[in-house]
C-alpha cells in the first residue's frame, strides 16, 4: 500500500507541472482562471502571464501564446530595447554650427543644426530640460555676433523613412498624439493638442523671434559658405529621465524616437521599420517566443502591433534585475497613466505597470514589488475585443488582490 501511494505521489507531481505549464488551453487554477471566465472580458480574447522572479514559476497563464493587440504597453519593449544598446546615462547631442566667414559682428554665412533625432528637444514633459534656444542666443553673444545674414538650415538625414508611420489611423495623426517622429523634433512636435507636421519650421521661427528679442538678425538671404566651426553641442537629459517620462505619460511621439534611435544606434538607417527589425531579432536572441509577434512601431499606436504576453513576459524577466527600468513603471494608485487605478486599495504602491488603452483594448504589464520597490513577480495582461473598461479594470484589481494579498 505504502509503495502503491508513493507511485501515486510521484505520478502526480510528474503531471501537476505539465499542467501549469501546458498550452495556451490548459485550464489555469485560482484567480487567473476567475478573471478570465468571470465575465468582465471575453476569455478568448484576454492573455494573462504572471510569473514568480525568485523561482522562475509561472503561477498562472491564460492564452499566453496568443498574439494581441498590446496597445501603450509597446512602450515598454521600446525603453527596454534602447536601454540594452545605449545605457542609462547616454545622452542625445544635437551640434548647432556656423559656416563662412565672420567679418565684425556680422556672419557672412549660415547656422546649421545636425540633428540626431532627439525627441526631447525643448519638450515642456521634462524638468530642468536644456532650452536650445537659449544655448544658441548665448553662443551668438559670446562669438560677438549680431547679424547673421544666412539662413537656419537643419540637416534630418540621420533618420531615413517616414515621419508618420503609415500603419497609423488617419483620424489619430491630428493630434498631438499622433504626431510624427522626424531628424528634428522640437517641443513635442505638437501645439494647443494639435500635431506639428514641421516642427523644424516651428524652430526656425521661435529661434529668429528670439534672437530679435536678444538684439541678433538672421537675414534669411542665400549664402554659399564653407568650412564651420561649433556653435553649441546641445545634450539632452540622461535617457533614462526620458525613458521614464515617456512611460509616466505615455509620451507616443518620445517612443517613436527610442524607436529610431535603436536603429539608428545599430547601425542602420534610422527608420521605425528597422528599429522594429532589430527590436524584434534582439529578443529572439535574448530567448523571447517571437513566433506570432509582429512590431509596428515604437509606442503601440499602430493595431497592426502584436505581442503576445510569453513574449512580453519575457522581456520583463530580463529586464526585471535592473532597478532603473523597474523605475519607469507608473505606481498603482500613485502615478502617471496609473494614478487612479487601485487608488486606496490595499496595493497601492505595491504594483508598477505601464498601460495600454485604445478603443476596445486595455492591457497591463509590469512588476508586483516588495518594500523596498524590487521586483517579485512580473504580471502581464492583454484584454482585446472589450466591451466595458471599468468593469475590465475591476476584474483586473480584483485577480491581482487575489493572487498577492
Amino acid at each position: 500500500m505504502a509503495v502503491l501511494l508513493l507511485l501515486m505521489v510521484e505520478s502526480i507531481a510528474l503531471a501537476y507541472p505539465a499542467e501549469r505549464n501546458g498550452t495556451a488551453e490548459s485550464r489555469v487554477a485560482g484567480a487567473v482562471e476567475a478573471f478570465a471566465r468571470g465575465g468582465s472580458v471575453d476569455s478568448n480574447s484576454v492573455a494573462v502571464l504572471v510569473t514568480d522572479l525568485r523561482s522562475g514559476e509561472v503561477l498562472g497563464e491564460w492564452n499566453a501564446s496568443k498574439a494581441m493587440t498590446p496597445a501603450s504597453v509597446m512602450k515598454a519593449v521600446t525603453t527596454a530595447t534602447l536601454l540594452e544598446e545605449v545605457g542609462r546615462d547616454w545622452r542625445y547631442e544635437t551640434k548647432v554650427w556656423y559656416t563662412g566667414r565672420k567679418s565684425g559682428r556680422v556672419l557672412d554665412g549660415n547656422i546649421e543644426v545636425e540633428a540626431s533625432g532627439d525627441p526631447s528637444v525643448n519638450s515642456g514633459s521634462l524638468a530642468d530640460n536644456p532650452d536650445i534656444l537659449s544655448e544658441i542666443g548665448e553662443a551668438l553673444r559670446k562669438a560677438g555676433i549680431d547679424t547673421v545674414r544666412g539662413r537656419v538650415i537643419i540637416d534630418e538625414s540621420r533618420f531615413a523613412g517616414p515621419a508618420i508611420n503609415p500603419g497609423w489611423s488617419s483620424g489619430d495623426l491630428p493630434h498631438a498624439y499622433g504626431t510624427g517622429t522626424h531628424g528634428f523634433n522640437f517641443e513635442g512636435n505638437a501645439s494647443g493638442g494639435k500635431s506639428v507636421r514641421e516642427p523644424s519650421q516651428t524652430f526656425r521661427s521661435k529661434l529668429s523671434s528670439r534672437l530679435r528679442g536678444n538684439g541678433i538678425v538672421v537675414q534669411d538671404r542665400n549664402v554659399e559658405a564653407s568650412g564651420r566651426k561649433l556653435l553649441v553641442n546641445h545634450r539632452s537629459l540622461p535617457v533614462e529621465e526620458i525613458m521614464r517620462s515617456c512611460m509616466m505619460r505615455s509620451d507616443n511621439q518620445f517612443a517613436e524616437g527610442m524607436m529610431r534611435t535603436v536603429s539608428e544606434r545599430t547601425g542602420h538607417d534610422g527608420s521605425i521599420a528597422e528599429g522594429t527589425a532589430h527590436t524584434l531579432e534582439y529578443w529572439r536572441k535574448k530567448g523571447a517566443p517571437v513566433k506570432n509577434v509582429v512590431i509596428k512601431d515604437g509606442s503601440g499606436l499602430s493595431r497592426g502591433n502584436r505581442l503576445t504576453a510569453r513574449f512580453l513576459g519575457r522581456v520583463l524577466v530580463c529586464m526585471s534585475d535592473d532597478p532603473y527600468y523597474a523605475s519607469f513603471f507608473p505606481l498603482a494608485g500613485e502615478e502617471g497613466t496609473l494614478r487612479k487605478f487601485m487608488h486606496g486599495a490595499p496595493l497601492q504602491g505595491k504594483v508598477a505597470m505601464k498601460t495600454g488603452s485604445m478603443n476596445g483594448i486595455q492591457s497591463y504589464a509590469g512588476y508586483k514589488l516588495d518594500d523596498n520597490y524590487a521586483p517579485t513577480h512580473v504580471i502581464v495582461v492583454m484584454i482585446n475585443n472589450m466591451a466595458n473598461r471599468a468593469a475590465a479594470r475591476a476584474g483586473v484589481q480584483k485577480m491581482l488582490e487575489e493572487l498577492f494579498l
